[in-house]
C-alpha cells in the first residue's frame, strides 16, 4: 500500500512538472504569434510580425553572431586546455591527485555568482570588462572544468598498454597522438565540445556580468530587453524567446545525433562501472 501511494505521487509530481513546463512554453510560443491577446483563450488573429520586429528592433543577427562567436571561442579554448590536463590527470597519480581535482571541479560545484562578481571586477581592472573577450575569459572558468571532467573518463578507458606498445614499435609521441589518443578519444572530444556549447549559450550569470554593449550573448540580450525602458511589445519580447529556444534546442539535437550519454563511463576505485 505504501509502495503504491509513492509511485502515485511520484507519478502526479511528473505530471504536475510537464503539465507546467508544457503550459509556459505553450504560453510564450502562442503570445509569440498572436496579434493581440488580452483575456481569453486563445488570441483571435495570429502573425509572424513580431519575429520580424524582433529580429529588426533587437539587432538579432549581431546578438546571434556574438553568441555563436563567444561560444565557438570557448569550446576550442577548453577543449585545447582540457584535453592535455585531462590526460595528465588520467595517466598520473599523486597524492594530491583528490585535492587537485576537487579545486578543479570548484566553479563547477560553487554558484558562478559567488565568484562572477571579484572575478568580473577584476577583468574589469584589466580593461576587458565589457568586451567579447572578457565574456570569453569569464565563461571559460567553469567550461575548462567541465571539458575536463567529460574528457578525463574517456582517457581512462584507453589501455595506457597501447601507448607503450606503440612506444616499442618506435612511434613518437606526435604519432602516438595522431593515430591512437585522437581516434580512440573523438567520441569523448566530440561530446565535451557539444555540451560545452550548449552550456556556454545557456550561461546567463557571468555573461551578464562581463558583458558590454557590443558584446551581449542572445540570453544577456533577452534579459536587458525583457527589463529595458520604455513600451516594448511584449509579443516581441516572446518573439525573441522562441528564437532563443529554438537556437539552444537546435544545437541540443544536434549534440543528442551525435553523442550517447551512456558513452559517459566513470572510472571509481580504478575500476570501470
Amino acid at each position: 500500500m505504501r509502495g503504491r501511494m509513492w509511485r502515485l505521487a511520484i507519478y502526479l509530481f511528473l505530471l504536475g512538472f510537464i503539465l507546467n513546463l508544457l503550459g509556459i512554453v505553450t504560453h510564450v510560443v502562442v503570445s509569440s504569434f498572436a496579434k493581440r491577446w488580452f483575456g481569453k483563450p486563445l488570441p483571435p488573429a495570429f502573425t509572424t510580425d513580431w519575429f520580424a520586429y524582433a529580429w529588426r528592433e533587437f539587432e538579432l543577427p549581431h546578438v546571434l553572431f556574438i553568441t555563436l562567436f563567444i561560444a565557438m571561442a570557448v569550446v576550442l579554448i577548453a577543449l585545447a586546455i582540457g584535453f592535455p590536463a585531462a590526460y595528465v590527470l588520467a595517466r598520473r597519480n599523486f597524492n594530491a591527485k583528490p585535492v587537485l581535482l576537487l579545486l578543479y571541479f570548484l566553479p563547477l560545484l560553487i554558484p558562478q555568482m559567488t565568484y562572477g562578481i571579484p572575478l568580473a571586477t577584476t577583468l574589469y581592472g584589466f580593461g576587458v570588462g565589457g568586451t567579447v573577450l572578457g565574456v570569453v575569459l569569464a565563461v571559460l572558468v567553469p567550461m575548462v572544468p567541465l571539458a575536463v571532467f567529460i574528457l578525463l573518463p574517456f582517457f581512462e578507458q584507453i589501455s595506457l598498454n597501447l601507448e607503450w606498445s606503440a612506444q616499442m614499435l618506435g612511434a613518437s609521441r606526435l604519432q602516438i597522438f595522431r593515430r591512437i589518443l585522437l581516434p580512440l578519444m573523438l567520441p569523448g572530444i566530440l561530446t565535451a565540445g557539444l555540451l560545452v556549447l550548449v552550456n556556454t549559450i545557456s550561461n546567463f550569470e557571468l555573461a551578464f556580468l562581463l558583458a558590454g554593449g557590443g558584446s551581449q550573448t542572445l540570453v544577456v540580450a533577452l534579459y536587458y530587453n525583457v527589463f529595458a525602458g520604455g513600451v516594448r511589445p511584449v509579443y516581441s519580447i516572446d518573439a525573441m524567446a522562441v528564437i532563443y529556444m529554438c537556437t539552444v534546442l537546435s544545437v541540443l539535437l544536434v549534440a543528442l545525433r551525435f553523442v550517447r550519454p551512456t558513452q559517459m563511463v566513470f572510472r571509481l576505485d580504478g575500476k570501470r562501472d
